[in-house]
């Protein structure tokens, strides 16, 4: 028998040789040996053995055993990772040393309603042992990662933080003197319309003047409301001006402020993480992960 590769094999020997049978679910391979001369059975799990783990089983099972490959009926060989429940649907070569054993499987339609629940069943256990066994592990890992996340982030946004708590001052002494400039011009203004109503001029003289004064500050508030879509309310006024100051001189010093808030809602993000893997009542899934599964 050739194969798609080209290799002769000196015997094709029919399927009687190597047979496959159920039991408890489970397939049980019976084949010769070639150098010990004797029929052994091999159970596999399908769901989870691999052909290239059963191939060493084999191997390991008779030394003299140099060379095990699983071909399909077209001569095209099948890979090692394949799970030996796709090997099984059809039939097979399988070829040890130099000789090609032929391999009929049964077909799963045939098998009985007992043995198709009891596999049902098993994969089942499988599947429930396998996350109760691998679950504290993923869990263990994810939360040394995101440990590790963490640390990198807060080593990062340290000189960034200090930076702009440098700003955030430097823009705060600015501001205050603005607010206080203000305050200064404002006394200043209400002593001089005194002195002018009581000392140079009469009230008469200096009634239309605080008029078009007062008159004036309206327009003045107005325009604020038509440049910045807001009240003129001294508090907003204060923070609008304190983020002015602080973003020209973010710019000088070149302080990346996009960067800096990236930074940090990744690290609020990671924190969250964290937190929910924690919490036994949860999921135990990082924030990425529930937004995935949404």
């Amino acid at each position: 028998w050739r194969g798609r590769e080209g290799a002769l094999y000196s015997t094709l020997v029919p399927s009687d040789e190597v047979t496959i049978n159920y039991r408890h679910g489970l397939p049980v391979i019976t084949l010769m040996l070639p150098t010990r001369s004797e029929r052994c059975q091999f159970t596999v799990k399908p769901v989870v053995t691999t052909v290239g783990a059963f191939l060493q089983d084999v191997q390991r099972e008779d030394k003299g055993i140099e060379r095990a490959e699983a071909f399909a009926t077209d001569g095209s060989k099948v890979s090692d990772a394949t799970l030996m429940e796709v090997l099984l649907m059809n039939d097979f070569k399988l070829v040890i040393n130099n000789t090609a054993y032929s391999v009929s499987p049964p077909v799963k339609d045939k098998l009985s309603s007992e043995h198709a629940t009891e596999m049902e069943d098993i994969k089942s256990l499988v599947h429930r042992l396998f996350v109760a066994l691998h679950l504290e592990d993923h869990q263990i890992r994810k939360e040394r990662e995101l440990l590790q996340k963490l640390d990198h982030l807060k080593e990062e946004l340290l000189p960034l933080e200090q930076m702009k708590a440098r700003i955030m001052d430097s823009a705060d002494a600015k501001t205050s003197r603005l607010l206080w400039v203000g305050l200064a011009l404002m006394s200043t203004q209400g002593g001089a319309l005194a002195w002018l109503t009581w000392w140079v001029y009469s009230w008469d003289i200096m009634e239309p003047v605080t008029y078009f004064i007062t008159y004036g500050s309206a327009m003045a508030f107005y325009a604020y409301f038509v440049l910045t879509k807001q009240d003129y309310i001294y508090p907003h006024a204060k923070d609008r001006q304190f983020l002015h100051y602080f973003y020209r001189k973010s710019k000088k010093q070149r302080f990346n402020v996009e960067r800096y808030n990236k930074l940090k809602d990744d690290l609020a993000e990671a924190e969250e993480s964290l937190r929910r893997l924690r919490q036994p009542l949860h999921l135990r899934l990082p924030i990425q992960e529930i937004n995935d599964k949404d």
